[in-house]
């Protein structure tokens, strides 16, 4: 693609887990090349995510195949010096490294800021870690479950009530916003870079794009703010901005903010006009004041329809509402089909999720289906110098496979 954006720009991606190895896979969509450097043998642990208890039966590995998307596998041994020697090689013409080893476990690699920014003064150093690379729990490895969504206050803050237990969150679902992070870091030194001409090292860390994603009650508590006791959805303190079981089970959400001016839209749409002239809701107070009445009130409403019926009505009402999705919907979802949030890849017939953001001017790569290990060794040592001869003695010495 010639007007790629990141057309001939070379990565090195020495991760996973998942926030840094989906970063190069932003990069790839935008027409990088990226180098998946894994260990011999096994790879990529991530490979076996979906074999973990718990996880979808498939016989595709479609975490795999999200994130290693675009690709190619170079299956290096870090820990002998003659992997050492290709990784060096390697960095010595790249633009990106990326990596979310452990503090240590790049100490102990040989592949920390200060190993590889003496052989690559354009060299943009991406590292990503659990909670930081200063202070007490610097070296503490952690997962987006842990130091995303534990840490910050969401997994607490996201529950009905202080009784309600705590939920767990989902594969991915902090490691993907944290990725959009590393690569708008990465984009940022880039720019540098054309200015300056020099590289640099940028950072970002699980814990801190949880707080991030906190948001506004974050910073409320560090405002010193007052906070209501938190109470279940039959008790919520706006019947207009709630959620409501149709009579088939699934869920409509409410989102009315202007709540004045859609307040009569909302009864007209529910069929109870009389809600508009009723005394008791008269006001955004008084409905503020009688949420729980309220709230009864729209329960029986919404329960006399299914979720089909309800999403007819309420589109092109005005009125901002949206619907608890659930996994079924998103294959056949149009509006992700027409939007490119879901692409085809390539050489498959099956679907794949596009990163989140579009450059018009700047048209993403298609996606390939992601490398098996090791499946671009070759290919790799060749355009980085070596011989046969050198790729063969890599590889009798376990360097490479």
């Amino acid at each position: 693609m010639e007007d790629a954006i990141f057309k001939g720009l070379k990565v090195l991606d020495c991760a996973s887990f998942i926030a840094a190895p989906a970063a190069a896979t932003v990069l790839s969509d935008f027409g990088a090349d990226i180098i998946k450097i894994e260990p011999p043998g096994a790879g990529d642990p991530y490979r076996n995510l979906r074999n973990l208890p718990g996880y979808p039966q498939s016989e595709h590995n479609y975490a795999w195949m999200m994130e290693s998307r675009n690709k190619k596998s170079l299956a290096l041994d870090l820990a002998k010096p003659e992997g050492q020697a290709v990784l060096y090689k390697l960095v010595a013409e790249a633009d990106v490294f990326i990596t979310n080893f452990p503090p240590p476990v790049r100490k102990r690699l040989k592949m920390a800021y200060t190993d590889l920014a003496p052989l690559n003064d354009r060299l943009i150093y991406a590292c990503f870690t659990g909670y930081g690379d200063k202070g007490a729990e610097a070296d503490k490895p952690g997962f987006d479950s842990t130091a995303w969504w534990a840490r910050s206050g969401m997994m607490d803050l996201v529950r009905a009530d202080e009784d309600t237990t705590p939920a767990r969150s989902v594969a991915g679902m902090g490691d993907h916003p944290c990725a959009m992070a590393l690569f708008g870091a990465i984009s940022a030194a880039l720019y540098k870079r054309e200015r300056t001409g020099r590289g640099s090292q940028v950072k970002s860390n699980l814990m801190a794009n949880g707080v991030w994603s906190s948001s506004v009650l974050a910073q409320a508590k560090l405002c010193g703010a007052t906070f209501e006791k938190r109470r279940p959805r039959e008790r919520a303190l706006n019947a207009c901005t709630n959620h409501y079981r149709c009579s088939d089970g699934r869920w409509i959400m409410l989102s009315l903010l202007n709540e004045d001016k859609q307040w009569p839209a909302l009864a007209r749409c529910i069929e109870r006009e009389d809600l508009s002239n009723d005394p008791r809701f008269a006001t955004r107070a008084d409905r503020h004041a009688r949420s729980i009445e309220l709230i009864q009130i729209l329960d029986e409403a919404f329960g006399k329809r299914d979720f089909a019926d309800w999403r007819s009505r309420l589109d092109g009402s005005g009125l901002v509402f949206g619907y608890v999705g659930v996994l079924d919907d998103i294959p056949g979802d149009q509006q992700m089909i027409d939007n490119d949030v879901l692409v085809k890849f390539e050489d498959s017939d099956i679907m794949t999720i596009n990163s989140p953001i579009w450059i018009d001017g700047s048209p993403k790569k298609k996606p390939r289906l992601p490398p098996e290990i090791g499946q671009h060794s070759d290919e790799i040592l060749r355009d980085a110098g070596f011989d046969d001869a050198a790729i063969a003695a890599l590889r009798a010495s376990g360097a490479v496979a």
